[in-house]
């Protein structure tokens, strides 16, 4: 049985004062859960920079809500937020137009509401959720409003993000934090880390989708001038960035150098280069992803904490706090990199351990747990349920930790699909396989084993396929019992039958297969 494709709606902006990072992880989430077989639909306000092609072009409906002239007398000076000028309108206005907006458009009622927007706080999220009748998500980083949450996402460095937020949140926030959430577009997930070389050929640039300071005229010249380096130089930039003619003729003047404007994807970009010069902004966690050696360089005060911690884990070289970003000083930092291979190879395999490119799809997952379904496993299975079972990771919490020999798993596994005493499943969340499930019958009960893929732990998965379990034992098997063996300390799976209701009994954990019996629905977020 399928069930209606689920919808997320997302109200974020974009202009040369918020940049184009908001719209652009947005995106990035969007596309991971079409993946998964979600719809999105974006709500972006009129500004100076129209992003609503970029987002058509993305395959995503956009509504556009009018833009509005914001005076010192305008309420959202009085707002209760930092960034209140940013939405140019009040909270309350603004959720009133975005609900107009929406019921203007033949959609179906939202499961997601993602706010990804500096002028957004509880206000907001309590009167959408009110009217739309969802979960609300934000996307933050500051931590400095009250957010009326269910799912907070911060994608950058911090020690406890739960301490971070522990003033903005409530208990039912489920919080999201660090890189392995980082919000980077499908194609990050496949990309090969660059290959370090001992010398420099080329550096690549990109400042951000706006770049309202203009450093990337800055870094170009700290290269050319004070740091001396004649290879290759590749700057990306977008239309949106209002230095835009002074770069193209800086870039004239400079040999060997060439201006790349509004590439459809940065993936190449970033691989490409043996040293890249940019902003610590979202991009941080791209050039992360492929592995790229970088001086980053300050363009919001927003971005000095994460500065600081990627400096702090030896993932990136930054100016110091005293410094100011001119010509000298970022040349004197390029020329050090210029010179040292050995510390640009440790910066590009720190900053590769911190992002697998894979952030979007645990989100995405983590959002639609209510849509996982099973799937009857099949012959051509063997090859990815052996990756995952072989896995360390799985091994170490399983009866028998040894390493798997992948022929003796071949024919196991086609064995097993035509033992009549047992069934496998794949968990599966749209297209997108995420566990697997097996049942094995002795007379009146099965024995219940799972595992999942090993990169999309800990996101409240084992619940969803127990669950799952439970329902085709009801419609489908006259068993009584569902058992579990669980080693005592593998927690997750402790974690994991609890909550789907199993009893721990003498010798295993029991669940009772009775259509009187209440399911333990896993409570969003999920263990």
């Amino acid at each position: 049985m399928s069930t209606p494709s689920p919808l997320a709606v997302f109200r974020c902006d974009a202009s040369t004062a918020i940049g184009m990072g908001h719209v652009k992880r947005c995106l990035s989430l969007a596309q991971a859960l079409r993946l998964l077989g979600a719809r999105s639909h974006f709500v972006t306000r009129q500004t100076d920079i129209a992003v609503g092609a970029l987002i058509s072009s993305a395959g995503f409906g956009c509504s556009t809500l009018p833009a509005i002239a914001v005076t010192s007398a305008h309420p959202a000076f009085h707002d209760e937020t930092a960034h209140a000028q940013w939405l140019g309108t009040t909270q309350a206005q603004d959720a009133e137009d975005t609900v107009i907006a929406l019921n203007g458009e033949d959609l179906p009622k939202p499961c997601w509401l993602v706010a990804d927007h500096y002028g957004l706080a509880a206000n907001w999220h309590g009167q959408m959720r009110a009217a739309l009748g969802c979960r609300v998500a934000a996307i933050d980083d500051l931590a400095d409003r009250p957010l009326d949450v269910d799912l907070l996402i911060d994608h950058n460095l911090h020690a406890d993000h739960q301490r971070k937020y522990a003033s903005c949140i409530q208990a039912r926030t489920r919080v999201l934090g660090g890189p392995r959430y980082a919000l980077l577009a499908p194609s990050y997930a496949h990309l090969r880390p660059a290959r370090i070389k001992e010398t420099v050929g080329s550096i690549g640039i990109f400042m951000g989708g706006v770049d309202s300071a203009d450093l990337s005229s800055l870094a170009l010249r700290a290269c050319r001038e004070d740091a001396g380096f004649q290879g290759s130089v590749e700057i990306a930039a977008t239309s949106a960035s209002p230095h835009l003619q002074s770069l193209r003729a800086l870039v004239d003047s400079s040999p060997d150098t060439r201006l790349s404007i509004d590439q459809p994807d940065l993936t190449e970009f970033f691989a490409r280069h043996d040293l890249q010069i940019g902003a610590g902004g979202g991009a941080t966690w791209e050039r992360c992803c492929a592995g790229a050696p970088m001086l980053l360089l300050k363009a919001a005060e927003n971005q000095h904490v994460v500065l600081q911690e990627l400096t702090v884990q030896g993932a990136a070289r930054c100016l110091k706090d005293s410094e100011v970003a001119t010509v000298a000083s970022v040349g004197q930092a390029v020329a050090q990199l210029l010179i040292d291979g050995p510390a640009r190879k440790i910066l590009a395999e720190r900053a590769r351990a911190l992002v697998d490119g894979l952030g979007a799809q645990r989100v995405a997952i983590a959002m639609t747990l209510d849509h996982l379904l099973l799937r009857p496993a099949k012959a051509d299975d063997a090859s990815l349920s052996f990756s995952w079972r072989n896995d360390q990771s799985t091994r170490q919490q399983s009866r028998d930790a040894g390493e798997i020999n992948p022929e003796h798993h071949r024919q196991w596994w086609k064995d097993s699909l035509v033992n009549p005493n047992r069934r496998i499943f794949f968990g599966c969340l749209g297209s997108r396989d995420v566990g697997v499930l097996r049942l094995d019958f002795r007379g009146s009960e099965a024995e219940v084993s799972i595992y999942l893929d090993p990169a999309m732990t800990g996101l409240g998965l084992g619940p969803r396929i127990l669950l799952a379990a439970q329902r085709w034992a009801l419609e489908h098997t006259t068993l009584e019992r569902l058992v579990a063996t669980i080693l005592p300390g593998n927690r997750a799976s402790l974690r994991a039958f609890s909550s789907a209701g199993f009893v721990r009994e003498e010798n295993g954990w029991v669940w009772a297969v009775s259509p009187s019996q209440p399911f333990s629905q896993p409570a969003f977020p999920g263990a």
